[in-house]
């Protein structure tokens, strides 16, 4: 009797549960495959700190034949999927072709940089998505620092140690609060720049940082981020990017080297190309989490407009919690669909937020409770530890080893502003310019 064949496409937070719990599930009587552009799951909330030199970028990215057992992975990027011969081609990593057949379809694409139509900014940008770009910031804001020592003209001076940030969410928040620790520590390395303090500025449209959390620790963030000389610079966006800097919305223009882009995401541009139907570019799916008049396909995490039970007529959030959740949902229900276990609807209990600071201080609100400073830093590296597949320990020796050592401040040069443009369906993958 020939095994069901199930292939996952794409290994974020809703691929890689998908992929762990059906091979529990499973236990070898089905053929699961994984299709994924890299051989890592990567745990994205720990980038600013391999951003900010905390944290080595293999401790974030887990090996998915060593995490998966059971599992076939392969590296590639879906392309087309056709419904009616149940195959997904895909182009693999030296640009060959291929295909797979399946029985069950997990659709976990996941989601890219957000784009808004505003002039230089798909030029002079770069988002937050991946390793290479974690890696690229890191280098570049030492090399700003850098050329700022060796530049004579005060003009330059100034544009080069200043960083703007368009974004208050947890990815922007996180990243201007490490980052303006990181320049701190440089800034000491460099004497000839004594007198100069770094600009940080931290742009949004909304009234307050972090809105998605509550009012007390959007101000609780606020006041660490002020307390650090950040910015905040809420009800404002960039109007236009240059080479030299930027020009907000209020008509002033800042000079600048450097915009990092956190505006938030998008689906995966993969999913138009599906021929199925969508909602704000994430393929409808019901509470089973399978596609309406296809049942053998399945689509979870940011690609997918699941209905959110708790919000009735809206579909969940694009967080890391619901992939996950929505990842083991979908194992539980394929599993079913082949009589092992009952095919239940998504449900989920929200489990709240943690947002790390840098240094001691984090805001978070486990189940409700808000905490902030030194107890919401314990809840968020315990809920990091917690949630990690692996590397618990090598992460853990990393904190410690910072607490106690001066943080490494060289930069490599090995990704450059070419390989990681704003505008690319793959931020996990480094571009190849012609």
């Amino acid at each position: 009797m020939r095994r069901a064949r199930i292939v996952i496409v794409g290994a974020g937070f809703a691929g890689f549960a998908a992929a762990r719990k059906l091979a529990r599930l499973a236990r070898g009587r089905a053929e699961i495959t994984l299709l994924n552009p890299t051989d890592y799951f990567l745990y994205m909330p720990l980038l600013p700190e391999v951003a900010a030199g905390l944290i080595d970028p293999r401790r974030v990215a887990v090996s998915l034949p060593a995490a998966l057992p059971g599992v076939r992975t392969i590296l590639g990027e879906a392309q087309r999927i056709d419904a009616e011969t149940r195959k997904v081609h895909y182009t693999g990593p030296e640009d060959g072709n291929g295909e797979i057949g399946y029985d069950r379809l997990v659709l976990a694409v996941g989601s890219v940089n957000k784009l808004l139509p505003i002039p230089g900014v798909a030029e002079h940008a770069h988002g937050f998505r991946g390793i290479p770009e974690a890696l690229y910031l890191r280098d570049h804001v030492v090399r700003q620092i850098e050329l700022a020592d060796t530049a004579d003209d005060p003009a330059e001076r100034e544009a080069r140690c200043t960083f703007i940030v368009v974004g208050a969410g947890y990815t922007g928040v996180e990243v201007a609060a490490q980052g303006v620790l990181l320049t701190r520590s440089l800034m000491r390395n460099h004497p000839r720049l004594r007198g100069i303090t770094p600009r940080w500025l931290l742009l949004d449209v909304a009234d307050r940082v972090l809105p998605e959390l509550g009012e007390r620790l959007s101000h609780a963030a606020d006041r660490v981020l002020r307390g650090r000389g950040v910015e905040v610079r809420t009800g404002m966006s960039v109007k236009e990017a240059t080479s030299d800097g930027a020009w907000l919305t209020d008509g002033v223009f800042v000079p600048s080297r450097s915009l990092v882009w956190c505006v938030g995401v998008r689906p995966d541009p993969v999913v138009k190309g599906l021929g199925l139907e969508t909602m704000k570019g994430r393929l409808v799916v019901n509470e089973y989490l399978h596609v309406p008049d296809h049942p053998e396909i399945y689509a979870c995490g940011d690609a997918a407009a699941v209905p959110d039970p708790n919000r009735p007529g809206e579909v969940t959030p694009m967080t890391a919690q619901h992939a996950q959740r929505q990842g083991t949902r979908v194992a539980r229900n394929i599993a079913a669909s082949y009589g092992v276990g009952e095919m239940r609807p998504y449900r989920h209990r929200d489990l709240g937020f943690v947002v790390d600071l840098g240094g001691t201080q984090a805001t978070a609100n486990p189940l409700g409770v808000p905490l902030s400073g030194l107890p919401a830093k314990v809840v968020t590296r315990g809920y990091h530890l917690l949630s990690l597949p692996r590397n618990r320990s090598r992460i853990a020796m990393d904190w410690l080893q910072n607490a106690i050592l001066h943080r490494q401040t060289v930069q490599l040069g090995l990704v450059r502003s070419p390989i990681v443009p704003l505008d690319t369906a793959a931020p996990e993958l480094p571009t190849i310019p012609h």
